[in-house]
């Protein structure tokens, strides 16, 4: 298990990791979006590749795999 998630980890692409990071201060994707000068559909669809690639589904759980993994 342990060795699968590091799979996914290292899956992870630098603007989805940047996407995770700020979502992980709790901002909205919206807020993510300007704070990283990206539209607010660009910002879905990195979490929705970050959901798919980690099996969540649901922003909370991708929230709770993101702590787990630091």
């Amino acid at each position: 298990m342990a060795e699968h998630a590091k799979t996914i980890a290292a899956a992870v692409t630098a603007a989805e990791q940047r996407v995770l990071e700020r979502l992980l201060r709790g901002l909205s994707n919206r807020a993510i979006a300007t704070e990283l000068v990206l539209s607010p559909r660009t910002v879905e669809s990195h979490l929705s590749h970050l959901l798919a690639k980690t099996g969540c589904s649901s922003r909370t759980q991708l929230l709770l795999w993101a702590l787990a993994e630091r």
